[in-house]
């Protein structure tokens, strides 16, 4: 090559990489202005707990009444956390087991398609979700113990939608192992299924734990398909068939008339949603980027 291509070449290369730190350098700034307008907005709510010396009761049982100055939010982040680890519960195993066939079972023409299907489920918006779980999920769940709309719909609704997520994310952390660790297992004369369990498995499971944390942060912040089908009632959901209502619902719900305090307590509602979803973000990166590293030293 001569001197006059490694220049262009070389000019190309600066042009890209800066024209890719200002599109970082946006990212990272739009977050941060989201963030911070989270808190100005939130901090009239946050700063009269303080000076109040109640600082912790809008994350205890107190009620959700707004126009007494009760916004216990306790109920409401505990059908939060239970939606969405019921979520899991259901859809790892079925994501994980459906990763499996793809990666090792199926054939590649069916791989293919049952791999757009999963795409296309992906993107499927969450408002036909809801209305599927509302005509068809509620009325089932109300045949046997009404009103129907509860936690359990929820679950069931919430688990179709993360199920895409966890499957295909797996699949890529399981095509990511390395194929001599396959091969050795192979010259060992095991089956299919030990390589599998005990060989590709171990191998990927950091990166299949970072897709799961992944599926979980978009799990705890939906919005529309669980408010279409938990109930909406303020409570410590007893029992999987308890009407519920989730703090991304709340918000949805409340915030086109809230003023005030109860406007800013919506606000930090937000704030702490945000907060547990980059918290699950960065333990993602954390586990990706250790499973990445152990790889490469181990």
């Amino acid at each position: 090559m001569s001197w006059i291509a490694k220049g262009i070449v070389n000019r190309t290369d600066h042009r890209l990489s800066m024209m890719l730190a200002v599109l970082s350098a946006g990212a990272a700034l739009l977050l941060t202005l989201i963030v911070l307008f989270l808190i100005k907005e939130s901090w009239p709510f946050l700063s009269s707990r303080w000076h109040s010396g109640s600082w912790f009761d809008w994350l205890q049982y107190q009620g959700w009444y707004p126009q007494e100055n009760r916004f216990g939010m306790a109920p409401m982040l505990l059908a939060s956390l239970a939606v969405t680890l019921g979520a899991l519960i259901v859809a790892l195993p079925v994501g994980l087991a459906s990763a499996i066939y793809l990666q090792f079972y199926a054939n590649p023409k069916v791989a293919r398609t049952f791999r757009l299907l999963l795409t296309l489920l992906a993107g499927v918006p969450s408002v036909v979700f809801g209305l599927w779980g509302l005509t068809r999920i509620v009325p089932l769940i109300a045949l046997w113990q009404p009103p129907g709309a509860s936690l359990l719909a929820a679950i069931l609704v919430l688990s179709l939608m993360v199920l895409p997520t966890i499957a295909l994310t797996s699949a890529a952390a399981l095509a990511s192992v390395s194929g001599e660790l396959l091969h050795g297992g192979i010259a060992l004369g095991m089956r299919r299924k030990t390589q599998i369990l005990h060989i590709m498995l171990p191998a990927a499971r950091s990166n299949i734990f970072g897709g799961v944390l992944l599926a979980t942060a978009r799990a705890l912040g939906e919005t529309m398909a669980v408010l279409m089908v938990a109930g909406n009632v303020v409570q410590f959901p007893a029992g999987l068939f308890d009407p519920v209502r989730v703090l991304t619902a709340n918000i949805a719900l409340e915030m086109s008339y809230a003023m005030g305090d109860h406007r800013a307590s919506l606000f930090a509602s937000g704030l702490l949603l945000t907060a547990m979803v980059w918290l699950l973000s960065w333990g993602s990166y954390r586990v990706t980027r250790n499973g990445r590293e152990a790889g490469q030293y181990g």
